[in-house]
């Protein structure tokens, strides 16, 4: 039985990871239309003219679909860079055609970095998750990268991870002083917001 939470937080992104390992790709590519399809319908999206956001990779829920979503309207969109101390830098999206791969089989845009305080200026944040709690806190891989990208958006940027529906606990996620929440989940039955 974990007794600390960084314990606790391994053995929940051990099941959530065996768990997502039978996802079918058919599968995925209908649950990432249907999470672009909720995100598009977000009155913070309506209102939004520059959004951060990531690329999805493996059996995470997929972002494709709603990356060029956001393009097409005139959103400006900007990814993560992964820098060497696990913080991010960011980079303008422009295409699926102009992402490279990167370390641990990331992609991110071949576009210029913009610093890590780029964040800074966008109106909404997608983050991608493992797990999130009724109170917004959210489970991540464990570099901590994203809890110092939210540390730096103020409470008037909407904050959201994106994850499959069985990923929203009721059960509070093992959090840690450093853990950022977020105000809500998109996950491909709907939107939830947390505060």
């Amino acid at each position: 039985m974990p007794t600390s939470p960084i314990e606790s937080k391994r053995a929940l992104r051990e099941h959530i990871l065996a768990q997502r390992s039978p996802l079918r790709a058919d599968d995925l590519s209908v649950a990432a239309r249907e999470i672009r399809d909720h995100a598009l319908d977000t009155p913070e999206i309506a209102e939004a003219t520059s959004v951060a956001a990531y690329v999805s990779t493996g059996r995470e829920p997929g972002t494709g679909p709603l990356l060029d979503a956001l393009t097409e309207r005139g959103i400006d969109v900007i990814l993560p860079l992964l820098l060497p101390d696990d913080d991010l830098d960011w980079a303008r999206y422009e295409g699926s055609d102009r992402l490279m791969t990167a370390a641990r089989g990331l992609l991110e845009p071949d576009g210029d970095p913009l610093g890590p305080d780029a964040i800074r200026g966008v109106d909404v944040v997608f983050v991608p998750g493992l797990a999130a709690d009724r109170r917004g806190y959210r489970l991540g891989r464990g570099g901590g990268s994203y809890d110092r990208a939210l540390e730096r958006v103020g409470p008037h940027i909407w904050t959201c991870v994106i994850l499959h529906d069985s990923e929203v606990m009721d059960i509070a996620v093992p959090r840690e002083g450093h853990d950022r929440a977020v105000a809500a989940t998109i996950t491909p039955s709907g939107t939830r917001r947390f505060r």
